[in-house]
Order: C-alpha cells, then sequence, then structure tokens
C-alpha cells in the first residue's frame, strides 16, 4: 500500500511538472527589456484583444502546444501585449498610453508595434535591439507557427540560401 501511494505520488509530481515545463513564460514589455540586458534574446510579441475570438482560439490551440512553447522559450522573449490596456507603458524611454476612441480604444503601443494596421491577433518579432523582424496577423495553427519560430528564432532568414535550404528539408515536429 505505502509503495503504491509513493508510486502515485511519483507519477503526479513528474506529470505536473513535465506540463508546467512545457507552459509559455510570458512577461511585461517591461520585464523583457529589464531581462534582455542581462541576456539578450529576440522578442515575440503577441498582440491581441479581451474581445478577440480568434487570439482566445490561439491560446488554446497554439500556444498551448508543448513544441510551440519549447522553441518560443528557447529562442525569445515572449509578451503578451492587450492592445486596449489602459496602462501606460515606458518603451525605450518614449512613453505610450491609451487613446480612447469610441465605444473601444487603442494603446499608443499596439498602434506602434502594428505599424497602425490595426489587426487581431498580430505576432511581432523583433530582434535583440529591438528592430522589427517581421508582423504576422491573423491566427496561426501550430503546424503554421512552427517553421516561423525555427526561420527566426534561429536566424535562417538572414540567409538566403539557408531559406532555400530550410524550405526543402523543413520537417515538422509536432
Amino acid at each position: 500500500m505505502r509503495n503504491r501511494l509513493l508510486l502515485t505520488a511519483i507519477v503526479a509530481f513528474t506529470t505536473l511538472f513535465s506540463v508546467i515545463g512545457q507552459e509559455i513564460k510570458w512577461y511585461s514589455i517591461e520585464e523583457a527589456v529589464e531581462m534582455n540586458k542581462k541576456e539578450p534574446k529576440k522578442f515575440i510579441i503577441d498582440v491581441y484583444t479581451d474581445w478577440c475570438h480568434w487570439c482566445k482560439v490561439m491560446d488554446k490551440q497554439t500556444f498551448s502546444n508543448k513544441e510551440i512553447a519549447k522553441l518560443i522559450n528557447k529562442h525569445f522573449y515572449a509578451v503578451k501585449f492587450n492592445a486596449e490596456q489602459r496602462d501606460s507603458i515606458t518603451f525605450r524611454g518614449q512613453r505610450y498610453g491609451y487613446v480612447p476612441s469610441g465605444r473601444r480604444g487603442v494603446h499608443e503601443f499596439a498602434y506602434a508595434l502594428l505599424g497602425g494596421t490595426m489587426s487581431y491577433p498580430t505576432i511581432v518579432f523583433m530582434n535583440e535591439d529591438f528592430q522589427l523582424i517581421s508582423r504576422n496577423p491573423g491566427f496561426h495553427k501550430p503546424k503554421d507557427l512552427e517553421p516561423i519560430l525555427k526561420i527566426i528564432g534561429e536566424e535562417i532568414y538572414k540567409d538566403k540560401a539557408k531559406m532555400e535550404e530550410f524550405k526543402k528539408n523543413f520537417k515538422s515536429n509536432l
């Protein structure tokens, strides 16, 4: 009986930590910027709204995928940013705030990240120096996001020959 309880506890403990270990580590933009000072990494910023159906689907289907979480945690500081949040932020010395407009408004930081094209969800990739790599609007299934994460995370996009090789040889881990 005692061995059975011990075995059950070990299995439960192992399962709990394997699930926890596969979650994306989300940060605020301010936290990610501070961490980048000590250990430079690229940024993936999920720009969403509370009312956006496809944002919620992407959270449940894409960002909860273990392989996607592993790639994001390995290569990026992951930031969730609500495009309608009312709290002001400071990013690289500039203050960004909420601008009311009709029933809803928009946060100036979201507007800047999305280049004025307000589409949700949008995934924004930035390099370690906060330069835009790409904006990827719309819902992305795990199988669609996986190659993007590898191309950007492993800096394949910087070399045309590597991109061609990647296109020919890419095999999904999903």
